[in-house]
């Protein structure tokens, strides 16, 4: 089925794409939330403090970041620019299964790349919490992760996030806007973690595989490393993703210690890590 005006809504949402480098290996995408430069994107795209940005138009800026939620794998950017494009929005619970998508980002180096596709549904997901999320039939690839899943009339409904299965998983565009006005209020570690479950004493536990560290971060002064699995604080173990982000809760400035793998699953350490502040230290 042809839709009137493609072409211009495709380009229009290109626009309104960037290309992210955000620190680590390859980039990711964002969107450009207002004309005054406040950006979008996955906080596993934007690993530390600043992050190199590029428009449409080849401008490229640097961006710092303003405001971090591991929780909802969301971050927010601010570039010192005005009267950019920014994506029109459109209010996601209003959102149909069965309502036509499209995806624009950056994937394994094609710059503005779009597929298409349905939503499958919206809600919860087994396994990944209790948060929210817009499941669609759309096409991903890495590089996809922080741009717009829009409308068939080129609203953004949510920010692109990782694949489950054979399902593109984006945040709701109304659950951006409610980070968005509350702020930078939660700790930032600074790790891109993978949960693993993990055999041991001939039963199963749950952990958080670290990926990649960013640079700067209290993660990476508390000597924590690539391949490292926390496995919770010293007062309870983690058994989601949802525990490590009740752990964050909370700007104010704190010590926590964290028990965590390194090269074996049988010897546990300890590292305290200064949440909120600028300091940490290993034990």
């Amino acid at each position: 089925m042809a839709i009137g005006g493609f072409g211009e809504i495709a380009e229009r949402l290109r626009r309104s794409t960037v290309l992210i480098h955000g620190g680590g290996r390859g980039g990711g995408s964002g969107v450009i939330w207002t004309s005054e430069g406040l950006l979008v994107t996955n906080s596993h795209v934007a690993r530390g403090p600043h992050a190199h940005v590029e428009m449409w138009d080849g401008r490229s800026f640097k961006a710092t970041l303003t405001a971090p939620d591991p929780r909802r794998d969301l971050a927010a950017l601010q570039i010192s620019a005005s009267g950019l494009p920014a994506g029109p929005r459109a209010d996601s619970s209003q959102l149909r299964p069965g309502e036509l998508v499209i995806a624009i980002g950056n994937p394994l180096g094609f710059v503005g790349a779009l597929s298409m596709g349905v939503i499958h549904g919206i809600g919860v997901i087994r396994g990944l919490g209790t948060q929210s999320w817009v499941q669609a039939a759309v096409r991903l690839a890495p590089g996809n992760s922080g741009g717009p899943l829009a409308d068939a009339r080129g609203q953004v409904i949510g920010i692109n996030t990782m694949v489950a299965g054979r399902l593109a998983l984006a945040v709701p565009s109304n659950a951006v806007e409610r980070f968005l006005a509350a702020g930078a209020e939660d700790a930032w570690l600074g790790v891109t973690l993978y949960p693993v479950h993990l055999p041991r004493r001939g039963a199963h536990s749950f952990g958080l595989l670290a990926l990649e560290i960013a640079p700067g971060s209290p993660a990476e002064r508390a000597s924590i490393l690539p391949g490292d699995i926390l496995l919770g604080t010293e007062e309870q173990s983690f058994g989601s993703v949802e525990d490590l982000a009740r752990v964050l809760e909370g700007g104010q400035a704190r010590l926590v210690r964290f028990r965590f793998l390194r090269g074996d699953y049988a010897h546990e350490r300890l590292v305290t890590v200064q949440l909120g502040g600028r300091t940490a230290a290993a034990a």
